[in-house]
């Protein structure tokens, strides 16, 4: 058992045994592949539920048609979505505040570019796009006098723009990708167990401790949580800059799973894109998925906050027919009524 620091609560020690896997597969799955004039179609569900804990500090968001919610003005391309997931600590302040001035935050004031299928400078504009906008969610819940500077929470967010894929991620929620069925992990977790960010850390003048950030906090990245940053735009070992990955989306990816850490905990990667897989074919409802998500986490008796998104890119009768057509397909034929009468004879051993 280790001490979590941020709700002095005994946690397991497995909590940190699946964030290894995370980043492994990330520089070679996450890069632009090769796609038709594909366009995905979106539907997607969510649920949350608290856990074992007193109270729920995650929130979450899941719009499918962003046209449709910000009007006519808008001009992107078909489909256009945004999901994120919120998991507070010390409190529900900064997670409800980032939740309910999202659009703003993220989509209104963060410039987002024009697209363009073939344009490497698009997609290094929509990066800096995700990255301005966290930064504008930090610094707001600097100047939020309603949230103290010792509440904060972690931060992952998924744009979809016609078949442009964009996951930026600070903390340790996750976002994973199924692709003809494997699990391909889009976000990696920042806890002080990664190395790369205990380098950071370390160069920023930070330290671990009994791994906790400084001692205090189990993640690396997070709005919010003032009290453990320098002024702002001097560099902090905790940040709020995220990690961005782009997907080109093809025909062979099936949906995307964004899930809080407490789903991760007792989850594999695998074994969520397994479940949600079975789920779909079962049946047909995003929504459903997202509870069976939740449901598993707690009968693995998950010590935390609970919150899934499932967002499917390709109708779920696409992967009823993946599946089928995976299987051998058998001839029929018909037999006259002088072969069916010597089969008859032959199964009675006349």
């Amino acid at each position: 058992m280790i001490v979590d620091k941020k709700n002095k609560e005994m946690v397991p020690e497995a909590a940190a045994t699946t964030t290894a896997d995370v980043s492994v597969h990330i520089q070679a799955t996450s890069l632009i592949s090769t796609a038709s004039k594909y366009a995905p179609k979106i539907r997607s569900g969510s649920h949350t539920d608290i856990g074992p804990r007193s109270s729920n500090e995650d929130e979450h968001i899941s719009i499918d048609d962003l046209s449709a919610l910000l009007g006519t003005d808008c001009r992107w391309p078909q489909p256009s979505s945004f999901y994120a997931v919120f998991d507070g600590h010390g409190g529900s302040d900064a997670s409800s505040y980032v939740k309910n001035n999202a659009i703003k935050l993220f989509l209104e004031d963060a410039d987002l570019p024009e697209l363009s299928d073939n344009d490497d400078k698009f997609l290094e504009d929509m990066k800096i796009s995700h990255q301005k906008a966290f930064l504008l969610a930090d610094q707001a819940l600097a100047n939020e006098c309603s949230v103290r500077d010792s509440c904060g929470t972690t931060a992952l967010t998924a744009v979809v723009l016609g078949r442009h894929l964009q996951v930026a991620n600070a903390g340790d929620s996750r976002a994973v990708l199924c692709r003809k069925g494997v699990a391909v992990p889009i976000s990696q977790d920042h806890r002080p167990s990664y190395l790369p960010e205990q380098k950071r850390i370390e160069d920023l003048g930070g330290y671990i401790e009994y791994g906790y950030l400084n001692g205090e906090l189990s993640v690396t990245r997070a709005l919010g949580d003032w009290y453990m940053k320098l002024p702002s735009g001097d560099l902090s070992p905790l940040t709020a800059e995220p990690d961005v990955q782009h997907v080109l989306l093809t025909e062979d990816d099936e949906f995307l799973i964004m899930g809080c850490d407490g789903i991760w905990d007792v989850m594999s990667n695998q074994e969520a894109v397994s479940l949600v897989r079975r789920q779909l074919r079962q049946n047909d409802d995003p929504q459903k998925c997202a509870v069976a998500l939740v449901d598993q986490a707690l009968r693995l008796d998950a010590f935390d906050n609970l919150t899934a998104i499932v967002v499917c890119f390709s109708a779920p009768t696409d992967l009823r027919d993946t599946v089928c057509s995976e299987r051998p397909k058998l001839r029929c034929c018909s037999l006259s009524e002088e072969s069916l009468s010597k089969l008859r004879s032959l199964l009675q051993g006349n």
